[in-house]
């Protein structure tokens, strides 16, 4: 696939995955914008907020504006909360909510009249292992990773006719800062040391180790790219064997 003159979206895009994901296919030439409230110092960075559905909506007319096509999507922002139901508050609830559900939502939505008036285009929306299997104290999180899989396989049977694929992919437990931060919650509320932590999560996927950011930046660039031309509305797993057991 020829990566140059072809233009990317990532939200979500300044740490982690989106990180490595948008440094992968600027390494392969590909015009990446990274919509986030963190600045890179990137000069193709757009701050936005996507629980703020004008700032997703501007920022994606911004890019169709100065590039005329977008190509790729990967609606990638989310956060993360360790905590079982009672246990989250609504303020927590509602954020979860606000980033992860809606956030992709809209983002999505807003990307669909450019990709339509192209006719093509692909998106990639970022799902978890909890897509497919309950974790405890992760209850919010999990169900909103739930709804991005189901949103994933019915917008990719509605707009296949245009020539959009939809795909989601689903991480298992990765070195980023999203971790880090679930690690920290967990030995705060717990009392376990944060290395037996990090111990215990090598333990638990069968390949023994967590992933590393590059590994699902590596899988995502395959989904969106026309490698993957005959793929739509799938959830691809990858997480060190963890949700085969």
């Amino acid at each position: 696939m020829d990566w140059k003159n072809k233009v990317a979206v990532i939200t979500g895009a300044s740490t982690g995955i989106g990180k490595a994901t948008r440094e992968l296919l600027q390494s392969r030439g590909t015009i990446v914008y990274n919509l986030d409230i963190q600045n890179t110092g990137d000069p193709h960075f757009i701050k936005c907020d996507v629980r703020i559905k004008e700032d997703i909506k501007k920022g994606l007319a911004k890019v169709h504006e100065k590039e005329k096509k977008i190509d790729m999507l990967f609606a990638n922002a989310g956060i993360h909360l360790f905590a079982s139901m009672e246990e989250t508050t609504d303020e927590e609830f509602e954020n979860l909510l606000a980033i992860n559900i809606r956030g992709t939502f809209y983002t999505v939505k807003y990307v669909l009249p450019y990709m339509k008036a192209q006719g093509k285009g692909s998106i990639l929306l970022m799902g978890s292992d909890q897509s497919s299997v309950g974790k405890a104290s992760s209850s919010v999180y999990g169900m909103t990773k739930g709804a991005i899989v189901q949103l994933t396989k019915s917008t990719a049977i509605d707009y296949a006719k245009f020539g959009i694929r939809v795909n989601c992919i689903g991480p298992g437990t990765i070195n980023t800062p999203l971790l880090h931060k679930a690690v920290d919650r967990f030995s705060q509320i717990t009392g376990t040391d944060k290395a037996e932590v990090y111990k215990s999560l090598d333990g638990v996927q069968p390949w023994g180790r967590i992933g590393l950011p590059e590994e699902i930046a590596a899988t995502a660039a395959f989904l969106l790219s026309d490698e993957s031309s005959f793929t739509t509305g799938a959830l691809f797993p990858v997480d060190g064997g963890y949700i085969a057991q």
